[in-house]
């Protein structure tokens, strides 16, 4: 059963501080008195109180003076100020000393009873608030871009470094390398960390509502626009924009966020009005971006823009002394939870992780431990419990269907063979195959369509 709250009030008429110690009492606090304002520090040193109620004039220390010692004694700790003498400038000196709300003598008791219960609130939200944003933090920050390896040192250092600027970065990497962990940690530790982090996917949309998504639209701008529509980019004012595969972004769309990095303003799809835009911009690419600029596939101005700083985040293949840490951090992440025995792993078992090529990175790595341990009721995790891919070894060692295939039919079996791993899963199978979810498409839409024109 959960404590009832903790007040404590100070007042040196003896009448008030009786009357509102019962009816608050009567109201299923916990009430503690004090007659003065060096009585109610002491109570503040003696125990941990939910509300502080304090008479703004009393002899000896003052309501504002007990206000000011109250937030080094408890920090964070709501008060309340009682005065007679209600004026402007009594309430803002108050408010001004750190008071949460002021109340005027004679008491109403109702009034007071409805701003206790408002204060209360307002702290346990506070208190709400301030876990999610520890919970956001050790979610989401640099400490969950495991690894010692020098490779992921530097991507430490430039984090840490970017985090404090508001220059622009472009993170590259494989697929499953930790890009978007890398942009939340540099969010999360920048001066926007309060300020929300919208991530956009520049493959999840086609390019007709990727504009309007981005950017917004007046209503009437296109058939079902019926009213006006923020995008992203305002939505994420004030905080960071996370743009993810920014090398498929369309050449027309590569064009206004061009813009938007040089006026810090956009216009609704459909509209006129400019519209100022506080945001940070941080992308992503599993491409070569200098290679597509020069194949006049993307612009080089804007890749210019997004280059200020780039962080490269190195495959798993090339930095494998980090696998045994990543592979207990994972293991750790997903026992505890579900109430699994498994503690660590087989040396085998780190063998078989070790010597495996990692097409998939870092997330790859985290769905074979997280499948291993639904699986495995054993305190250590043995060869057995990882998927069979990774049992078989490289690709060279896996047996072909038949002796002579052309390039284009073994691309075609190894897709079907990683698909069939992944139990259809064309999210979890592009993860794999270390490519974006467009290629996959594309190759299994050919392969249907000459499957159709051979039937």
């Amino acid at each position: 059963m959960t404590a009832p709250p903790t007040l404590l009030i100070a007042d040196d008429d003896p009448v008030a501080l009786d009357l509102l110690a019962e009816v608050l009492s009567r109201e299923g606090y916990r009430v503690r008195a004090a007659a003065s304002g060096e009585d109610c520090l002491r109570l503040a040193e003696a125990e941990p109180v939910d509300l502080a109620i304090v008479d703004l004039r009393m002899p000896g220390l003052d309501g504002l003076q007990v206000i000011q010692r109250l937030a080094t004694i408890q920090p964070g700790v709501p008060v309340l100020v009682l005065t007679a003498f209600v004026t402007i400038d009594t309430a803002i000196e108050a408010i001004r000393s750190g008071a949460y709300d002021y109340l005027s003598k004679p008491f109403r008791m109702e009034e007071i009873k409805v701003v206790v219960r408002r204060a209360l609130e307002a702290r346990r939200l506070a208190g709400e608030n301030r876990q999610y944003r520890r919970e956001l933090e050790s979610r989401y920050g640099v400490q969950n871009l495991q690894g010692h390896s020098p490779q992921m040192v530097e991507v430490y250092k430039l984090v840490a470094r970017v985090s404090a600027l508001e220059t622009t970065v472009l993170i590259q990497g494989e697929t499953g390398t930790g890009k978007e962990l890398a942009a939340r940690a540099i969010h999360y530790a920048s001066p926007r960390a309060e300020r929300p982090f919208v991530v956009v996917d520049c493959t999840a949309l086609p390019e007709g509502l990727f504009e309007s998504e981005l950017f917004g639209h007046e209503r009437g701008a296109f058939t079902g626009a019926v009213s006006t529509r923020r995008g992203l980019l305002e939505t994420s004012d004030g905080g960071t924009c996370f743009l993810d595969e920014i090398g498929e972004l369309a050449p027309a769309l590569q064009a206004k966020l061009l813009r938007l990095l040089q006026e810090r303003a956009i216009r609704r799809v459909g509209g006129n009005e400019v519209l100022p835009v506080n945001v940070r911009i941080i992308t992503a690419t599993n491409r070569d971006l200098g290679k597509r600029v020069a194949e006049g596939a993307f612009r080089e101005d804007l890749y210019y823009r997004l280059n200020v700083v780039t962080i490269v985040l190195p495959p798993l293949r090339e930095r494998s002394q980090d696998i045994p840490l990543l592979a207990q951090h994972f293991l750790d992440k997903y026992a505890r939870p579900a109430g699994k025995p498994a503690r660590g792993f087989a040396p085998e078992t780190l063998a078989v992780l070790s010597g495996y090529h990692w097409p998939g990175n870092v997330r790859e790595l985290e769905h074979a431990i997280e499948r291993a341990v639904a699986l495995s009721s054993s305190e250590v995790l043995v060869p057995d419990d990882l998927p069979v891919l990774l049992r078989q070894g490289p690709a060279g060692d896996l047996r072909l269907p038949a002796s002579r295939m052309t390039l284009e039919e073994v691309k075609q079996w190894y897709v079907a063979k990683v698909l069939e791993e992944a139990g259809g899963n064309k999210v979890r199978a592009a993860e794999l195959l270390g490519i974006d979810r467009g290629t996959l498409y594309r190759i299994l839409r050919r392969h249907a369509s000459e499957e159709e024109a051979e039937g």
